[in-house]
């Protein structure tokens, strides 16, 4: 009874001081929660693009007597109740990815401050979802969806790829005037997303038959500044690989660099094709992927900027014939080397940092 009275009370608690995950669990983990992530903002997109957007006409109830979906809510319905059953996915995977971090030893504080806020965020972003439903899709409710789903995208990330590094104070490998210019790049990036609320808002794709009212914006005035943002994202992104280029920068920043400016090229190519093609719902919704892609792609540039060594385990001991690995069954096997393991850029040499003084924000203390 002491026991279940334990697991009652604090069963975060309870799993952790009986289970030590791998290094390879957490990064499966915090990966899974920031697929989920992306995977909302999909399904979202698929409800707007559907006209399903009052599939279920009322919330937290699908209808006025119903909790679920019915046959006479058609298959609008079930799109809409569909993509409020996948807040329970997203749920589970930031539920693992809580447990994870909070189970790992030593302590990652940090780390499990950052799988909580992804709840938090999933909470507030239901909320906001349930007022969109409630005020017959407005558009500045709906972006402000958007913005939320793209926030919990932000600290899924964070938490990703902090839990594929250690805890030690953040170590710059770069000047301070390119980080100055990375979160230029940052900034314009933000402004690119945000503006593309407006283009959404003030286009046709309102996400319902009915007369849903629009942002009063003229839509192709806004098209245009979103495409001016994206080609002077396009061109920092540029600026910002050349100088790194130019100081003779690690592998990890370059290569990150790099990648962003792919995706960039990718998204900026879907991003016309719509445009040219009176916005076919399939390309609008490969875009809002791709929104999703290069809003990862910006944070692996900021956070490869800096270094904070490997964390505890990344680093194991070879195993002789004959050893025997107390790891997770079947992880053992598959577990890379340390150096294959983290971002480039980040010494497979240093040792494990200590837990002390590292709850640091990894974004605030690369600029």
């Amino acid at each position: 009874m002491p026991k279940l009275l334990e697991v009652v009370r604090n069963p975060v608690a309870y799993v952790a001081a009986r289970w030590t995950p791998t290094q390879r669990t957490l990064r499966r983990a915090t990966f899974t929660a920031l697929a989920a992530s992306v995977l909302i903002i999909v399904t979202g997109a698929a409800v707007r693009l559907t006209g399903s957007g009052l599939g279920c006409e009322t919330w937290p109830k699908c209808g006025d007597d119903s909790l679920v979906a019915t046959s006479e809510m058609g298959v609008h319905g079930a799109i809409e109740f569909g993509n409020r059953l996948m807040t329970y996915v997203v749920c589970a995977a930031i539920g693992w990815a809580i447990v994870t971090a909070r189970s790992v030893k030593p302590k990652r504080l940090a780390l499990g401050r950052w799988a909580w806020g992804q709840f938090w965020l999933v909470i507030a972003n239901g909320v906001i979802g349930g007022i969109t439903v409630l005020t017959e899709l407005n558009p500045y409710t709906v972006a402000g969806h958007f913005l939320l789903a793209t926030a919990l995208l932000t600290v899924a990330t964070i938490t990703w790829l902090r839990a594929r590094e250690g805890d030690a104070p953040p170590r710059p490998l770069v000047g301070s005037p390119v980080r100055k210019l990375a979160w230029g790049l940052t900034a314009a990036t933000a402004a690119l997303i945000v503006v593309g609320t407006g283009v959404t808002g003030s286009g046709p794709h309102a996400g319902d038959s009915s007369d849903v009212p629009r942002m009063p914006m003229d839509w192709e005035t806004v098209a245009r500044v979103h495409a001016a943002l994206a080609w002077l994202v396009v061109a920092l992104t540029v600026v910002l690989w050349l100088a790194l280029r130019a100081m003779d920068a690690p592998a990890g920043p370059r290569g990150r660099t790099r990648e962003l400016f792919l995706v960039l090229l990718g998204q900026g190519a879907i991003g016309y094709v719509q445009y040219l093609t009176e916005l076919p719902e399939v390309l609008v919704g490969l875009h809002l992927l791709g929104s999703a892609l290069v809003w990862i792609a910006m944070l692996r540039v900021m956070l490869s900027l800096r270094e904070r060594g490997l964390p505890d385990g990344a680093a194991e001991r070879p195993r002789t014939a004959g050893s025997t690995d107390t790891r997770d069954a079947g992880d053992a096997a598959s577990e890379p080397n340390a150096a294959e393991d983290n971002e480039p850029g980040v010494p497979a040499t240093v040792s494990a940092p200590s837990r002390e003084a590292t709850d640091t924000d990894p974004l605030t203390t690369s600029g």
